[in-house]
C-alpha cells in the first residue's frame, strides 16, 4: 500500500515546481459568528505581490483599485491592501559597544507557538521577518558550532533596523520557539550563545549503502526503516514551523540550518509534498544552509564512519555511494528552496551569506487580501492570477496558486488511507482519542511466543458521532510492530469495526469502553509498537506507542519460567463480547490460539486495572516446567512431576492486606513445554477502596525455585 501511494504522489510532486517557484502568500481561515444560531465560515487569502518596472525598480503609488485578482477564472474583491516598505539599502545597525558586549543572559524559555501580530498595532509592518531554524538532528557538533557562529555574526554585524529575527530549534521532538520575532540583538545573542553544541548530534545521519562499515555479520543492521521515519519527522517539523508562521500576513523567510537532508527513494515524497504545500499556503520561503560548508570527500570515507572493508572499497562502489549520498542530501535542500521561492546555500564556508541572501531577497511589496468566493474545503489546487493597471509595462512576482484545505467529510478512500499513513509516521503522536493498551506474552513452543494485546477506547468519545445524526461509526485500526535492534517491521495489523449507533447502543457507549484485541507470533527480543485508531465519522485519531520486551524463557534457570500475568474483572462468552472487533469467522481460531479463552469464556483484561468492590477479580498466568533438568539423569520429565503452587498477595504501603490460599496445578497433557495454567479468583470485599500492589507468586517445591510479578490495581466502591 505504501509503495503504490508514494509512487502516485511522486508524479503529482513532479509537476508542482512549475506552479510553486517564487510564489509567496498565505491563507487564513476566519470564523465570524454573527448571532448564536448562525455562523459564517470564510477563508482569507493573502497574496504578497512585488511590482517592478522594466529596469527592475519597485513601482509605488498603487492602490487596491489597481489590482485585478481572479481565482480559477472567478474575479475576487480586494478587501485588504497594504504597502510594505523595506529598503534593500538599509544600513546595518552600528556594532555593539563595549558596554553592550557584556551580554545579559536571558532565560531561554522554550515555547511551542509563535505570538500572533497584535491587532491593535502594526508591529510587523515595514519589517522583514527572518526565522532562524536549527535542525540539530541532522548536524554534527562541529556543524552546529558553525551554524551558531554564523547566526551570531549576522546579528552582530549585518542585521538592519528593518529586520525582526526569531529562533527555532528542532531536537527530534516538538519544535522549540527559543525567541519570538524581535529586533533586540542583545536578547538574540544571549539565546544563541546559550544554545548547547552537541544537542541531537546528527543522530539521524545513519548510513545504509555500499559505503557503510563492514560489521562482519552475515546480515548487517538495516537502517532504511529508521531513515524513512527520521526524514519524514524532519520534514514534518519543517511543515509545523511553516504552519506557525502562517498567522503573519507579511513575507516570511525561514533560514534552515542543516547538514543536508536525504530522501529515501520515494518513501518520503508524500511528506516532502505536504511540507512544500504548507509553506506555500503560509507564505513562507525556505532558505536552506548546508552547514557542512565546502566538503572534500575522502575516497574511502572519513573518520566519522567505519571503513567499508569489503569489495566496495576496491571496485568503486563505496566511493560512488559516498558521492551519491552527499549529492542527494543537497538535492533535497535545493528542492525545498526552489519550490517555495528561496535559495539554497551549498558548498560555501561563509554560512552568513545564506542569511544575507534571505535578507536581501525581501524588498518593497504589496499585501493584497481577499475572501475567496469558493469556500469548499476540497483540497484541490486553485490557480490565482493577478494583474495591475499601470501606464507602463510591469512584471509581477506572486504566488500563482495554492491547495485549499480539506475537511474530513470530503476525504475519499485514498485520502483516508493517506491520513492514517501520515499519522503512523509522525513523530508527534495525534491524541484526539484516548487509547490504553495492555501487551502480554505466552510461550507457544521453544522458539515462538504468542503476544496478545488489548486496546480500550472510552465509548463516550465515539458516542459523539450520534449527535451528528450518524446511524453507525466505523473505527479503523492500524498497528505496526518494529524490531528495536534492526529497525525493521516484523508485523502489522489493518482492521476495522462497525458499531451501530441506535439509541440503546449510543447510551451504552457513553458508559462503556470499546475493546479491540488481536495477537502476534514473535521471537524473543525488544520491540516497539505503534497503534492508531480513527473514528471514521468525525475523523479523530488516537495514538498509542510504547516499547516492550519478549524474554527468552528457555534461558531461565534460576527462577520458574513465567508468562505475563493477566488480571481482569470479567469472563464472558465470546458471543456476548459486544464490542469485540474480532470477526465471527475468526472466533474458532482465536479460541484455539488465545490462552485467555478457556471453558468457552474469554477473560477480558482490565487495561486500567480499576476494579469495583463486590465483584470477583480474575488472574491468569502460565508457567513452564520443561526448563527443569534432572540433577541425576538426563531422562525427560515424567508425568509424576509434583504440582506447582501459586497464590496472590495484596499489599498497601508495604503492608500485607490479603493473601489467598495456594492453588496447586500440574502440566497439561500433550504439551511439550510442560505448560501449567493457573486460574485464580480474588475476592477483595473486606478491603477498603484505594490503591494496592497485587503480587502473583508461583512456587516449584520440587526444585526450590519461585517467580513473581507485581501489578498495581485500584479498588473503587
Amino acid at each position: 500500500m505504501r509503495t503504490a501511494l508514494s509512487i502516485s504522489l511522486a508524479f503529482l510532486f513532479s509537476a508542482a515546481p512549475a506552479f510553486f517557484a517564487q510564489q509567496v502568500g498565505s491563507n487564513v481561515r476566519t470564523n465570524d459568528i454573527t448571532v448564536p444560531t448562525l455562523s459564517m465560515n470564510t477563508q482569507l487569502v493573502i497574496e504578497t505581490v512585488e511590482v517592478k518596472d522594466k529596469k527592475g525598480n519597485f513601482v509605488g503609488g498603487l492602490t487596491a483599485k489597481d489590482f485585478n485578482i481572479t481565482e480559477d477564472g472567478t474575479p475576487q474583491t480586494v478587501k485588504i491592501f497594504e504597502l510594505q516598505h523595506l529598503s534593500t539599502t538599509a544600513t546595518p545597525i552600528p556594532p555593539l559597544g563595549k558596554d553592550e558586549e557584556d551580554i545579559t543572559i536571558y532565560n531561554k524559555l522554550t515555547r511551542t507557538q509563535l505570538a500572533p501580530e497584535p491587532k491593535e498595532n502594526s508591529h510587523y509592518k515595514d519589517h522583514r521577518l527572518l526565522a532562524l531554524y536549527f535542525d540539530m538532528t541532522t548536524m554534527m557538533p562541529q556543524d552546529q558550532a558553525r551554524a551558531l557562529g554564523a547566526a551570531m555574526k549576522f546579528v552582530r554585524t549585518q542585521m538592519t533596523a528593518a529586520d525582526l529575527v526569531s529562533i527555532m530549534r528542532f531536537n527530534g521532538g516538538a519544535i522549540d520557539i527559543l525567541q519570538d520575532f524581535t529586533a533586540d540583538r542583545n536578547r538574540l545573542l544571549s539565546i544563541l550563545e546559550t544554545m548547547e553544541v552537541g544537542e541531537g548530534q546528527g543522530n539521524n545521519n545513519s548510513i545504509d549503502d555500499a559505503s557503510s562499515a563492514d560489521t562482519g555479520a552475515a546480515f548487517g543492521q538495516d537502517d532504511s526503516e529508521f531513515n524513512i521515519f527520521n526524514t519524514d519527522r524532519q520534514l514534518s517539523a519543517l511543515q509545523t514551523a511553516a504552519h506557525m508562521l502562517a498567522q503573519m500576513s507579511e513575507k516570511k523567510s525561514l533560514i534552515y540550518f542543516a547538514s543536508g537532508l536525504r530522501l529515501n527513494g520515494v518513501d518520503n515524497i508524500a511528506q516532502l509534498h505536504a511540507t512544500v504545500d504548507e509553506a506555500i499556503r503560509a507564505g513562507v520561503s525556505f532558505w536552506p544552509v548546508d552547514t557542512r560548508g565546502l566538503v572534500a570527500s575522502a575516497p574511502l570515507g572519513d573518520a566519522s564512519q567505519g571503513n567499508a572493508g569489503n569489495a566496495n572499497m576496491y571496485n568503486g562502489a563505496g566511493m560512488q555511494a559516498t558521492s551519491d549520498r552527499f549529492q542527494q542530501s543537497q538535492d533535497t535542500l535545493f528542492s525545498l528552496a526552489g519550490d517555495t521561492g528561496g535559495k539554497a546555500l551549498l558548498d560555501n564556508n561563509d554560512l552568513t551569506r545564506g542569511i544575507v541572501q534571505a535578507q536581501q531577497a525581501i524588498s518593497d511589496y504589496y499585501i493584497v487580501g481577499y475572501y475567496t468566493t469558493n469556500t469548499a474545503q476540497n483540497g484541490r489546487f486553485r490557480k490565482v492570477k493577478i494583474a495591475v493597471n499601470t501606464p507602463t509595462e510591469t512584471s509581477l512576482n506572486y504566488r500563482q496558486g495554492y491547495y485549499a484545505g480539506k475537511e474530513f467529510g470530503k476525504f475519499n478512500v485514498a485520502d483516508k488511507e493517506r491520513q492514517l499513513e501520515d499519522a503512523l509516521m509522525l513523530g508527534d503522536p495525534i491524541t484526539d482519542l484516548t487509547i490504553s493498551m495492555e501487551i502480554d506474552y505466552f510461550q507457544l513452543n521453544r522458539a515462538e511466543y504468542y503476544v496478545p494485546f488489548v486496546v480500550k477506547i472510552p465509548g463516550r468519545e465515539l458516542a459523539l458521532a450520534k449527535r451528528f445524526g450518524a446511524e453507525h461509526t466505523l473505527i479503523d485500526f492500524v498497528c505496526e510492530i518494529k524490531d528495536e535492534v534492526s529497525g525493521s517491521t516484523v508485523s502489522n495489523v489493518r482492521d476495522f469495526v462497525n458499531i451501530k449507533l441506535n439509541d440503546a447502543t449510543a447510551a451504552e457507549l457513553a458508559h462503556r469502553p470499546i475493546e479491540y484485541d488481536s495477537g502476534f507470533t514473535l521471537l524473543p527480543g525488544r520491540y516497539s509498537i505503534k497503534f492508531l485508531a480513527r473514528d471514521d465519522e468525525t475523523g479523530r485519531i488516537g495514538t498509542y506507542q510504547t516499547s516492550f520486551v519478549i524474554p527468552n524463557l528457555n534461558k531461565e534457570v534460576e527462577r520458574v519460567p513465567l508468562s505475563s500475568v493477566v488480571i481482569g474483572g470479567e469472563r464472558k462468552e465470546l458471543k456476548d463480547v459486544l464490542y469485540d472487533a474480532l470477526k465471527a469467522k475468526d472466533r474458532a481460531k482465536d479460541e484455539a490460539a488465545n490462552p485467555l479463552v478457556f471453558d468457552g469464556k474469554k477473560l477480558i483484561p482490565s487495561v486500567t486495572r480499576v476494579f469495583h468492590k463486590g465483584r470477583p477479580i480474575y488472574v491468569f498466568a502460565q508457567t513452564y516446567t520443561r526448563a527443569v533438568a534432572s540433577k541425576a539423569t538426563t531422562e525427560s520429565t515424567t508425568p509424576t512431576t509434583p504440582p506447582m503452587l501459586a497464590y496472590l498477595t495484596l499489599s498497601q504501603e508495604g503492608k500485607k492486606q490479603l493473601e489467598t490460599v495456594p492453588v496447586a496445578a500440574t502440566p497439561t497433557t500433550g504439551n511439550r513445554l510442560g505448560m501449567i495454567p493457573f486460574h485464580l479468583t480474588l475476592n477483595a470485599d473486606a478491603l477498603e477502596p484505594g490503591e494496592y500492589q497485587c503480587q502473583f507468586t508461583v512456587l516449584d517445591p520440587a526444585n526450590g525455585r519461585a517467580s513473581f510479578q507485581v501489578l498495581p490495581i485500584e479498588l473503587v466502591p
